[in-house]
């Protein structure tokens, strides 16, 4: 904790402000790249919401309060950039979020940076049929093994909400992979 306090004091001073960023950057970008990449699926798109994620951090870091650890701030600024993203893409295609979801599991196949075999493809397939909040929370659990306390912080929901999402998701899951 005192070193994340060492790093936002250099954020927010102008003298260190450039070398604590990159050291930022350095910490952070495999952690959100991951967490993005189980949003938007596509490799070039989690990039581009990568990069506006830093610089929304960049941006807003006066506006820290602390009442968080920073980690679980930038992850909440890269998950509500990845939800504008998507919403944007589906606007821009003229589609519904659900359309774009089977859009984006079709690409998933031809992707060459997925290294998934098909079992993990199904898997991809079931998450996607899952309502937005559930996806989430399975995700975070599920890939990133997320603490349910670290969850809720991002989140802002309770610890037992969050709890019932991901036992709803893994039942769906499970009965998605069952049938198929």
């Amino acid at each position: 904790m005192q070193d994340e306090k060492k790093l936002i004091d250099e954020l927010l001073n102008p003298k260190t402000q450039n070398e604590a960023f990159r050291k930022l950057i350095q910490e952070y970008q495999r952690p959100l790249y991951h967490h993005i990449r189980n949003m938007v699926l596509d490799h070039d798109d989690t990039d581009d919401v990568l990069q506006n994620t830093f610089i929304k951090v960049f941006q807003n870091i006066n506006n820290f309060k602390g009442e968080s650890k920073l980690y679980s701030w930038m992850y909440r600024i890269a998950t509500n950039e990845a939800i504008t993203f998507l919403n944007s893409k589906a606007k821009k295609n003229n589609i519904s979020n659900e359309e774009l979801k089977d859009k984006m599991i079709k690409n998933l196949e031809a992707d060459v940076h997925f290294d998934g075999d098909q079992i993990q493809l199904k898997l991809q397939i079931a998450i996607a049929k899952l309502p937005d909040k559930q996806q989430q929370v399975f995700k975070m659990k599920y890939f990133e093994e997320l603490k349910y306390e670290e969850m809720s912080e991002i989140l802002k929901t309770s610890v037992g909400a969050l709890k019932a999402s991901y036992f709803h998701a893994v039942k769906k899951i499970e009965e998605y992979l069952n049938s198929n």
